[in-house]
C-alpha cells in the first residue's frame, strides 16, 4: 500500500478522458436515439428501412471491431489521421460509443413512444394539432418520463463501455491502470489497482443516476404525473 498515491496519480491521469467519452458518447446517444427512434415510427417505408439498418447494424456488430474499424480501416480507406493524437482517438471513441448506444437507445424511444395512450393522440387530433405539434406537445412529454429509467441503465453500460478504448490507445483510467500492471514493482498489488478503478467507475454511476433521478422528477411534473417520494411509497404499500 506504500505506492497507493503513485496508483491514485495514475489513474486519475486517464480520468478526464474517461469523463470526455462519457459526456460525449451520452451527448451522442440521446442525439442518435431520438433521431432514430422517431424515423422507426416514421410513415415513409424507405426512411425506415434505413433507421433500422443502423439499429441492427451497431447492435449485431462487435463495439470493439467497431472501434478498430473507425480508428484503423477508415483512416486506411479515406486518407484521415484523426488518430494520431489522444485527442484525435478519443474522438474516434465518442463516435463509436454513441453511434453504438445510440442504436439500443432508438428502440428505448421507440418503445416509449408507443407505449402513450392512443386517446392521448385522438385528444390531440380532435383539438387540430399538426402531428409535429402532436409529437411535441403531447406524445414526447409523456414518453420521455418512460425513457428516462432505461436510458439511465444505458449511460450507466455506456461509463463502463468507455474501459474498450484503451484497445485504441485512449489514456482513460483502465489504459493507465493496465500501464501500471506492466510495472514488475507493482505486480503484488494488483487488486489495489483495480480497486481503485472499480471505486471511480462507481462514483461516475452514481453521479449518472443521481442526475437522471432528478430528470425523472422533473420530466414528470412538466407531463404532470408527479413521483411520489419514497416515504409516500412506503405508506402506500408500493414499497
Amino acid at each position: 500500500m506504500s505506492n497507493l498515491s503513485i496508483y491514485l496519480e495514475r489513474i486519475l491521469d486517464g480520468l478526464p478522458f474517461t469523463v470526455w467519452a462519457t459526456v460525449g458518447g451520452i451527448a451522442l446517444t440521446v442525439a442518435l436515439s431520438f433521431l432514430a427512434g422517431i424515423a422507426m415510427l416514421s410513415p415513409s417505408r424507405s426512411v425506415r428501412f434505413v433507421s433500422r439498418l443502423y439499429v441492427e447494424g451497431f447492435r449485431g456488430t462487435s463495439e470493439v471491431v467497431q472501434l478498430f474499424f473507425f480508428a484503423v480501416a477508415i483512416p486506411i480507406f479515406f486518407g484521415v489521421t484523426l488518430g494520431a493524437t489522444a485527442q484525435g482517438l478519443l474522438l474516434i471513441g465518442i463516435i463509436v460509443l454513441g453511434l453504438n448506444h445510440g442504436a439500443y437507445g432508438a428502440e428505448i424511444v421507440r418503445g416509449a413512444i408507443r407505449s402513450v395512450p392512443a386517446a392521448q393522440i385522438e385528444a390531440a387530433i380532435s383539438v387540430n394539432l399538426s402531428p409535429w405539434q402532436r409529437m411535441w406537445r403531447v406524445v414526447l412529454p409523456q414518453a420521455v418520463v418512460e425513457m428516462i429509467p432505461s436510458f439511465n441503465n444505458l449511460f450507466i453500460q455506456l461509463v463502463k463501455a468507455t474501459a474498450l478504448l484503451s484497445f485504441i490507445a485512449v489514456p482513460e483510467i483502465f489504459k493507465k491502470a493496465d500501464e501500471l500492471r506492466a510495472v514488475p514493482a507493482f505486480s503484488r498489488e494488483l487488486g489495489v489497482i483495480y480497486s481503485i478503478q472499480l471505486v471511480v467507475y462507481l462514483l461516475i454511476a452514481i453521479a449518472i443516476t443521481v442526475i437522471m433521478r432528478f430528470l425523472e422528477r422533473l420530466a414528470a411534473r412538466r407531463a404532470g404525473r408527479p413521483v411520489a417520494s419514497r416515504r409516500a411509497a412506503k405508506s402506500a404499500g408500493v414499497i
